[in-house]
């Protein structure tokens, strides 16, 4: 499939952006998508978290209501139009949700989503430029490998910082990619390290890009800015475009699209 954005006319590009709970994915993703929005580029971001709050920060912090939900309210008879909502800077957003509390597999309603778009035609009838799968990394089994199984993904891209869990989490989804090799599956794109002030973290985040032949592709230093624009609910881009975090997410976005050999 090709889109046009801004006259250049480039290939979908589907990637996965994965890490443990809380490392700051979904802060990544919805910032990531905004700027990338900004260029032109027709973005869709998909949750695949059970929280189902990958979105918020393009909605005013409000949810959207997600296909599990709508599922079991409709069954079959539910439609894009219902699933899919604009964001900020028209990001088309989408949140798979997860099963009733102690009732079912979080990963299987991931599985369901993301059929569940398929078989809706979502990518045909909006033509993303790009497509971020922002997914939970701690388990990386079942529906939760789904975004870098099956064609759904291109590239997958880590989350970590230096701590101990994070690191242990990126490590099991590098290796997991690697399982996947030569399958035609999804291939490493690299790490994104979100700053924690761990002792000596870009050191030993470098290290862990090294095990894998992999690199850092951006660094989000830790700041005040992203707390502050969480706190009102927007990306940080919007509530302070100048600060140095909201430049230093413009560079991961280019540097995601550069990452699958696309320039913008």
């Amino acid at each position: 499939m090709k889109s046009q954005s801004q006259g250049v006319t480039i290939p979908m590009i589907k990637i996965a952006i994965y890490g443990k709970g809380g490392i700051g994915k979904s802060t990544i993703s919805c910032n990531v998508s905004a700027a990338l929005a900004a260029k032109g580029l027709r973005v869709m971001q998909i949750g695949c978290d059970p929280k189902a709050d990958s979105t918020a920060l393009l909605h005013g912090g409000s949810r959207i209501p997600t296909v599990l939900e709508l599922e079991r309210q409709k069954g079959m008879r539910i439609t894009l139009d219902e699933i899919v909502h604009r964001g900020e800077g028209g990001v088309l957003c989408v949140e798979a949700g997860g099963p009733l509390p102690g009732v079912g597999c979080a990963g299987r309603g991931i599985i369901n989503a993301l059929e569940t778009l398929k078989r809706l035609n979502a990518y045909e009838i909006y033509q993303p430029d790009l497509v971020i799968y922002d997914v939970l990394g701690d388990v990386v089994c079942g529906g939760f490998a789904m975004p870098m199984r099956g064609g759904y993904a291109d590239k997958v891209f880590v989350v970590t910082s230096g701590e101990k869990m994070a690191k242990y989490a990126a490590g099991n989804i590098c290796m997991a990619i690697q399982n996947f090799k030569g399958r035609g599956y999804a291939a490493l794109g690299g790490l994104i390290l979100n700053c924690r002030g761990a002792e000596q973290e870009r050191e030993t985040v470098q290290a862990l890009a090294d095990d894998f032949d992999t690199s850092i592709i951006g660094t989000l230093d830790r700041s005040a800015d992203i707390t502050a624009a969480e706190k009102q609910d927007t990306t940080v881009r919007t509530l302070l475009p100048d600060c140095t975090a909201s430049r230093q997410l413009d560079e991961i976005a280019e540097a995601l699209l550069s990452a699958c050999g696309v320039t913008v």
